[in-house]
């Protein structure tokens, strides 16, 4: 068995005429936090839909634990999949559900368990989020970040050894964002498991990852630890890990001369 559990190689895909990713190289061992970071529309989460199989590449390979995810048929890519977990961006929680039944559905419809080891599982996958108490509570009744965490239960309820996290923070407040990042560190170190995170949350993700990839116009255009990438002066890299507003992603979007658009100077 390799250290290496995810490697992307060369991946290039387009939907029909228009290129997303070209040439996009990316590793994860097993039990790193790797976050994929970029602007808007850059490629992260087709990148994830790549990983996960949703998707084919155009040229290139994934490869998951030595398998090349785009040449899998379906029962092999279906038991790959049991063997990955996905958090959804805002959680996406089966709504007519309890907390419970939530993450117990997993278990049931893909084990034989008897009900009341599912039970005992569901439990444990509760209290590792600290949300066992809210085992009986319907998804409303739910905050945004309990929403998230349960969803994060869900994900490791059949002990993955790959995690997929589709912009995790997103819309949580300080404290239930920094609860989300300190789960993420903590089960992946205590399950020694990977984690592949999608954010935008420059902040957050530098304080618990081991390394990242920046996504610009579907290319990596920087990767590194979190201490290279705060010291870096790349302009692309520099402006997003410091939030500033004009740079190689401008401000403005491409206009004509605004003297010349207003009549106040001539061509």
């Amino acid at each position: 068995m390799t250290d290496t559990l995810v490697e992307v190689r060369d991946l290039s895909f387009a939907y029909a005429d228009r290129l997303v990713l070209q040439g996009v190289n990316l590793t994860a061992r097993r039990g790193q936090v790797v976050a994929i970071m970029g602007n808007s529309g850059c490629g992260k989460t087709t990148l994830l839909k790549l990983i996960g199989g949703q998707l084919k590449p155009t040229r290139g390979e994934v490869l998951v634990d030595g398998l090349s995810v785009g040449t899998l048929g379906f029962d092999a890519l279906y038991r790959l999949r049991r063997r990955m977990g996905m958090l959804f961006q805002f959680g996406a929680l089966f709504t007519d559900m309890t907390v419970y039944d939530n993450v117990a559905f997993v278990l049931r419809e893909h084990t034989d368990l008897p009900e009341e080891l599912i039970r005992d599982l569901t439990l444990l996958k509760l209290n590792a989020v600290g949300l066992r108490g809210a085992a009986e509570l319907m998804p409303a009744e739910l905050s945004g970040g309990m929403a998230r965490r349960v969803a994060l239960a869900r994900a490791i309820a059949l002990d993955p050894m790959l995690i997929l996290y589709d912009e995790p923070f997103a819309g949580l407040d300080p404290i239930s964002l920094a609860v989300a990042g300190d789960l993420i560190r903590r089960l992946t170190d205590t399950l020694g498991l990977t984690s592949l995170v999608v954010t935008h949350d420059v902040q957050e993700s530098l304080r618990i990852v081991d390394y990242v990839y920046f996504l610009s116009e579907g290319v990596v255009v920087a990767q590194g630890t979190p201490r290279e990438l705060r010291a870096s002066h790349e302009p692309y890299v520099h402006q997003f890990v410091h939030g500033e507003e004009d740079g190689p992603v401008p401000f403005h979007h491409p206009a004509p001369d605004y003297a010349l658009e207003l009549g106040l100077s001539h061509a």
